[in-house]
């Protein structure tokens, strides 16, 4: 080890092949990833207090990533009829967003609480040292129904407590 440092400091391990496992192969992300990162899908905002929007806001402490995903709701259906996200991150959670939200949109409410984030991992052939993005992606998803049933829960008995007002007047 000491003779190959001291070659290389003189200069003279220019002319040699680096051992393979010195070697440092790039790593690849896999076209869709790199699709959705070039060209995401739904970026955007709507407007939180709308009460057909519900908003799902998540983060990965340990590196970063902090993922927005929205979701307007037809009140009548109970399906989504649109979604968009903000992500900060890197390209896999930018990517696990794109793709969230183009599988939720036209699902119903139930449905879309059965994507999984192996089902996002798979489809975007995330390494395992990426999986916390389809994680947070899962995640938004299920924050943001949360969050829709929430208003509606509101919304339903604030309409309650006022026709029991008006009743009684």
């Amino acid at each position: 080890m000491l003779r190959l440092v001291s070659k290389r400091i003189l200069g003279a391990a220019s002319r040699e092949v680096p051992a393979p496992a010195l070697q440092v192969l790039p790593r690849f992300y896999h076209e869709r990833v790199v699709d959705h990162y070039d060209n995401p899908r739904n970026v955007g905002s709507f407007d939180k207090n709308d009460p057909t929007v519900g908003t799902g806001l998540v983060g990965a402490p340990a590196c970063g990533d902090v993922m927005k995903l929205q979701i307007r709701v037809d009140e009548k259906t109970g399906k989504i009829v649109d979604a968009c996200f903000k992500t900060f991150g890197c390209g896999s959670a930018i990517a696990s967003s794109s793709v969230a939200t183009e599988w939720v949109k036209g699902k119903q409410m139930e449905e879309v609480l059965s994507i999984k984030n192996t089902e996002i991992a798979k489809h975007l052939s995330l390494p395992p040292v990426k999986l916390h993005c389809s994680m947070l992606a899962e995640d938004a998803i299920k924050a943001a129904v949360k969050d829709y049933e929430a208003k509606r829960a509101k919304s339903t008995s604030t309409e309650a407590t006022s026709e029991e007002k008006a009743a009684t007047a």
